[in-house]
C-alpha cells in the first residue's frame, strides 16, 4: 500500500516542523505539501531540510489547493484567522481535513461540523494519545463517582504559554460535564466565594519555569481522592498523534471524528 500524502498547513511553525519530523518517521504517510502564509520568509525552501529530517523535494508554498490537489489529506496546524479558507479549501476539494487550530472561533467550530456533511473532519486542540486515554478516563470517573466528588483540574505550563486555561484543561472539563446534569467550571477562586456548591469543576493553572505539559484531575470525597493524570515530556508526542490521526481521517468515511474515534475508545 503507498504512504498517506499529507497536506501539511503551517509547516514552518515549531508544531509544523515537529510534524514533518514525525510523519517521514512514520511508515504510513510523508509530506506531500508543505503550506505556509502569503509573505512567510520561508517560502521556497524544502520542508525536510527546515525540519531538520534532510530533503524532501517539498518547498513550502502558499497556494493550498495546488499544492494538496496529489495528497490525501490536509492537516492544518496554522493560525485561527487561517481556518475559515483552510476547511472551505478542504470541502471544495473533497479532501479529508484534521484541524488542530488551538482557539478557533465559533463559526470555525460551525464550519467544521458543517463540514463533517462532506468530508471525513476531526478537530482536535490536543491530538496526544495519552491526553484522549485521560480525558476517556475522566469521562468515566466522572459517571461513576457523580455528585458525591468534587472535581478540581490543576494544569501546569511553561512561563511562556499565553492562554490560560489551557486547550487540554478544557477537553478534560468537557469530559466531565458531559456526564453532569447541573455541572459549571470555575477558574480559580479569590475572596469569599462562600462553600464550595455541587457540581462546581474548579480549573487552576500554574505558570512557571520551563514545564512543557502537566494535567492533573482530582475526585476528592470525604475520605478518599483519586488523582488522574498526564505529563507530556516533549511537543514529538503531539505531532506523532496528529500524523496518527492524518492517517485514520484519511481513510475515515465521510463524517466528524473525535480523538476516541481514532484511538477506537468506547
Amino acid at each position: 500500500m503507498s504512504e498517506i500524502k499529507i497536506a501539511l498547513v503551517g509547516a514552518a511553525g515549531r508544531m509544523g516542523k515537529e510534524t514533518i519530523r514525525a510523519a517521514q518517521a512514520n511508515p504510513e504517510t510523508i509530506i506531500g505539501a508543505a503550506i505556509e502564509y502569503d509573505g512567510c520568509p520561508l517560502l521556497g525552501q524544502d520542508a525536510g531540510e527546515l525540519a531538520g529530517c534532510g530533503k524532501l523535494g517539498v518547498a513550502l508554498v502558499k497556494d493550498l489547493a495546488t499544492a494538496a490537489a496529489s495528497c490525501d489529506v490536509i492537516l492544518d496546524l496554522s493560525l485561527p484567522q487561517a481556518t475559515n479558507t483552510v476547511i472551505e479549501t478542504a470541502v471544495k476539494m473533497g479532501k479529508p481535513l484534521v484541524c488542530g487550530t488551538t482557539g478557533a472561533s465559533v463559526e470555525s467550530l460551525k464550519k467544521i461540523a458543517e463540514a463533517g456533511a462532506h468530508i471525513p473532519v476531526i478537530h482536535s486542540k490536543n491530538f496526544s494519545v495519552g491526553v484522549a486515554v485521560l480525558s476517556s478516563l475522566v469521562k468515566q470517573a466522572a459517571a461513576i463517582l457523580g455528585s458525591d466528588y468534587d472535581i478540581e483540574i490543576v494544569e501546569k505550563h511553561h512561563n511562556k504559554k499565553v492562554d490560560s486555561p489551557s486547550g487540554t484543561a478544557q477537553i478534560l472539563a468537557d469530559s466531565i460535564l458531559a456526564e453532569m446534569s447541573n455541572g459549571a467550571c470555575i477558574y480559580g477562586r479569590e475572596g469569599n466565594v462562600g462553600a464550595r456548591p455541587k457540581g462546581e469543576v474548579g480549573i487552576h493553572a500554574l505558570r512557571g519555569g520551563g514545564i512543557f505539559g502537566e494535567h492533573t484531575v482530582y475526585f476528592i470525597g470525604q475520605n478518599e481522592r483519586l488523582e488522574l493524570g498526564h505529563i507530556a515530556h516533549t511537543r514529538a508526542l503531539f505531532a506523532e498523534g496528529a500524523v496518527k490521526t492524518a492517517a485514520f481521517i484519511a481513510k475515515a468515511k465521510t463524517g466528524q471524528y473525535t480523538m476516541s474515534d481514532v484511538l477506537g475508545l468506547k
